[in-house]
């Protein structure tokens, strides 16, 4: 009941571009990958299926330009944000399809979803186009089922797993966001440094299993296409990345393993802040100003043989492990198996845009061995880690 109110809460022309995003462009896409897996080479899609690419392209046109003369701007945050995710979805797929490519465009010839997009993006607040909010944790279902670009199997896999990793994230970053007003010797302190461990447990467990149930090959050619850069009027953005939430960098400078002061790593925050939505880049930003655990334990090693500070450095070490593991385990398992491995069967003409960030693929994995080695504490002297603090916390233990 709440559902259906929801929906109807919003006009007709945006209800109507809702249902095409929900079916008949699925089915449009879904024909286009089949079309695409009949043939040797999978990563080419110029002059495939034009027919049904022009289908896609003049559709979401005639359902997009009423919604320019319309606005959006009066129906709340929620709304336009999902008329922004579909918008996103609908120039997104024209860029998988290549009925638009920035690099050789000065601006997009998508102009009637350019127009909109840069509206609905200046209203709310955010990059105007798709980003991973859209895909997971602002992904309203309607009877059962969320938005998706096909209808292919790995695709919803890759998003119910992702969506679920992403929220166990967020559950760590809320509980170690609570310590800070308490303080680290409260006795309620352990209780959330367990709770921020249970959580990255999950995430972990829920990315080895998608390592496990995901096809490569299908995430490789038919799911990942769509997250690539494209351009909203003149301005190429880059496309949609599963790390697009607050929460894994909350959990970085919490702990105290990623530094604020850091260059390196703030410019990757800075970057990222566009594609969040409002709420998440409050929660960024405020992460930004709050002492980490890391410092804070160290102030007190001249009571380390309290019964508070033993425990509470203890757990905050299995913490530190935890979101380690899964660092280590996303860039050395999932990065290493669904994307650098096939990418080395790409034609070279396909490799340049191949990642989602904009990057050269080489380019893209150092600065994720960069990501991985803080989180990890590696022992590096070209980045800053803070293995040496860590080993001293380890000594002060019984």
């Amino acid at each position: 009941m709440i559902e259906a109110q929801q929906h109807s809460a919003t006009t007709p022309r945006v209800a109507a571009f809702d249902a095409w995003i929900r079916g008949r462009f699925v089915d449009l896409n879904t024909r286009l990958e089949n079309v695409y897996a009949a043939q040797e080479n999978r990563a080419n899609v110029h002059g495939i299926g034009d027919e049904i690419k022009a289908k896609l392209r003049d559709e979401g046109r005639e359902l997009i330009t009423p919604l320019i003369e319309e606005g959006n701007t009066d129906e709340g945050f929620d709304r336009a944000f999902e008329l922004l995710g579909n918008v996103g979805y609908y120039m997104a797929a024209c860029r998988r399809h290549e009925i638009t490519e920035p690099s050789r465009e000065r601006t997009s010839p998508l102009v009637e979803a350019s127009t909109l997009a840069l509206h609905l993006g200046a209203t709310v607040g955010t990059a105007p186009r798709f980003v991973a909010s859209h895909m997971e944790t602002y992904n309203r279902a309607v009877n059962g089922v969320y938005r998706t670009f096909t209808w292919g199997a790995d695709e919803k896999i890759f998003l119910d797993y992702n969506t679920r990793s992403s929220l166990a994230y967020m559950r760590a970053a809320d509980a170690l966001g609570r310590i800070h007003p308490m303080g680290i010797s409260h006795p309620a302190a352990n209780d959330l440094l367990l709770a921020a461990k249970d959580a990255l447990d999950q995430a972990l467990a829920l990315n080895i299993e998608l390592g496990r149930v995901l096809d490569v090959d299908e995430f490789f050619f038919s799911v990942r296409p769509y997250y690539k850069p494209y351009r909203v009027g003149s301005q190429e953005y880059r496309g949609a990345n599963a790390g697009d939430f607050a929460a894994f960098n909350q959990v970085d400078l919490l702990l105290g393993l990623c530094s604020p002061t850091d260059p390196s790593y703030t410019q990757v925050v800075v970057e990222k802040i566009p594609y969040l939505p409002p709420d998440e880049q409050r929660r960024l930003q405020h992460s930004f100003t709050h002492p980490n655990l890391l410092d804070g334990l160290l102030a007190h090693a001249d009571v380390s043989n309290e019964t508070w500070f033993q425990e509470n450095a203890a757990a905050y070490l299995d913490v530190c492990a935890a979101h380690g593991a899964v660092a280590a385990h996303h860039h050395d398992e999932l990065v290493a198996a669904f994307i650098e491995r096939p990418a080395e069967d790409i034609p070279p003409e396909h490799l340049e845009t191949i990642t989602a960030s904009g990057p050269p693929l080489d380019v893209l994995v150092r600065a994720l061995e960069g990501l991985r080695d803080r989180r990890i504490a590696a022992d590096r002297d070209d980045i800053p880690t803070r293995r040496d603090d860590l080993a001293a916390l380890r000594a002060l233990l019984r």
